[in-house]
């Protein structure tokens, strides 16, 4: 039984890396622009995308079994519970530096 794999058309491909071209320059520019908290927003979204292209094009998800694309789906899941979490973290900690008090001693024993 031979199996039918769908080739894009070289002008889908040109398209798809032309985006990703304009896409690369927008992360370029955005890193240069003062958004505060939301630069690393801005950066994972604009990294989403042209995953989503790169999967969805060259990696030929668009013409897979709906299995499949219900795996690349859980895992996109998985990595948005795995990223939420850790922004959960990172917006939870005490950021301020404390010196501990052994910081200000003496070394002992060592050659000076």
């Amino acid at each position: 039984m031979s199996m039918h794999v769908p080739i894009p058309k070289v002008s889908t491909l040109v398209g798809v890396w032309a985006a990703l071209i304009v896409l690369t320059g927008t992360t370029s520019a955005v890193s240069y622009v003062e958004l505060g908290e939301w630069n690393i927003v801005v950066a994972l979204l604009i990294a989403f995308m042209k995953a989503s292209l790169v999967v969805w094009v060259f990696m030929a998800i668009r013409h897979s079994t709906t299995l499949t694309r219900l795996f690349c789906i859980a895992g996109l899941l998985w990595l948005g519970i795995m990223i939420v979490i850790t922004f959960g973290d990172y917006s939870t900690r005490n950021w301020t530096y404390q010196a501990q008090p052994w910081s200000h001693t003496k070394a002992v024993g060592g050659s000076h």
